[in-house]
């Protein structure tokens, strides 16, 4: 068996316009690119799985003209598109999983394209190809799926890659196990996860396309009544509310924007709205994580916010994670780890399964 160094991986994820790529050997990321990929290009495409072949020949353009080798790769791993709900870990990307994300898709989203690439990719070169702790990683409690209507069940669907790199660093940086902790674990992003870590499991987390605090461009939680109310007005097509929800809520709706660079650029020259927008998004979340809390029987050994949301290169500072800490510090010490990490994590848990540490699962 290789050591862990010697191991050389190649990281696919793809997003709706354009398709990011990494090589890592070991654990150290040698080379990475975002491909961008204009409407032109793919509305050509009748189906959101028609673009692999396109996408996938654009990555082997790119390794090719970067000198970087398919020979030299011991593995391919694609971010895990949206599959049916299964538990966390590294998959083996094989026939069921392929023939799902093409003919039975859950939903359309650009991260079902990942496994369809790396798997013919690494056919070419005969390695494993593997998916990571994709969207639909579920492994919440019965009473927690309970929405308050028998016909709806509460979903587990989040940033569920992000969140469980993010939890298994703190874990180090408490020097415990992953397994022995329990952690509230919040992703920031263009939406917004908020999880409840028990032992090792996410027992709990936000459906964040429709439930939770709002963010950037989507509207979080809804009073109900208004929201029936609004379908029902006549004002309003099914397209039009889907985009309220997902798209075009949360800050966007209120202030024109989903930079949040830009909010706190207005907030900085006295915006009081802006300002008062970006606080109730801050407050929104602390109470996400005061619920997940209550979840985790207030035994949180601690909270971890990530994600690009949690940067502190704004124009003011680290002022918006701040507005949340004061309001949850009380409840367990809050550990920052800002940016995303997914490309690492994706090769991360490739590399537990190639050095032995971790067993792959078949989906």
């Amino acid at each position: 068996m290789k050591k862990e160094k010697n191991f050389r991986v190649l990281v696919i994820n793809p997003g709706s316009t354009s398709t990011a790529i990494s090589v890592f050997q070991g654990s150290n990321e040698i080379f990475q690119k975002t491909i961008r990929h204009s409407l032109d290009e793919l509305k050509k495409f009748d189906k959101l799985m028609d673009q692999y072949q396109f996408r996938e020949q654009l990555i082997l353009q790119s390794l090719e003209e970067n000198n970087i080798l398919l020979k030299e790769l011991d593995a391919i791993v694609g971010r895990g598109g949206i599959l049916s709900p299964l538990t966390s870990g590294t998959y083996y990307i094989n026939k069921n999983m392929l023939e799902e994300l093409r003919e039975r898709p859950r939903i359309e989203h650009a991260s079902n394209l990942a496994a369809q690439i790396a798997y013919e990719i690494a056919q070419r070169i005969k390695v494993p190809s593997f998916i990571v702790d994709p969207v639909a990683v579920d492994e919440m409690e019965p009473i927690a799926r309970i929405s308050g209507l028998p016909e709806i069940e509460r979903q587990s669907l989040s940033h569920a890659l992000s969140l469980k790199a993010a939890a298994r660093r703190a874990a180090k940086e408490l020097d415990k196990s992953y397994q022995e902790i329990n952690l509230v674990v919040v992703h920031l992003g263009g939406g917004i996860s908020i999880s409840a870590h028990q032992k090792g499991k996410m027992i709990d987390v936000n459906d964040a396309s429709s439930e939770g605090p709002f963010s950037p461009e989507r509207s979080g939680g809804l009073p109900v009544q208004a929201v029936i109310k609004m379908c029902y007005s006549g004002q309003y097509t099914l397209k039009e509310m889907c985009n309220k929800v997902m798209g075009k809520g949360g800050i966007v709706a209120y202030l024109g924007t989903n930079n949040t660079l830009e909010v706190e650029e207005l907030i900085a020259k006295g915006n009081e709205n802006a300002k008062l927008i970006y606080m109730a998004m801050a407050y929104q979340i602390a109470k996400g994580i005061g619920e997940m809390a209550t979840v985790l029987k207030g035994e949180v050994d601690g909270i971890v916010i990530t994600g690009n949301g949690a940067g502190e290169n704004g124009a003011l500072g680290n002022i918006f994670v701040n507005w949340i800490k004061e309001r949850v510090g009380f409840i367990a010490p809050v550990m920052v780890f800002p940016g995303s990490e997914e490309m690492k994590a994706l090769a991360m848990g490739a590399l537990r399964v190639l050095t032995g540490e971790e067993e792959a699962k078949k989906y």
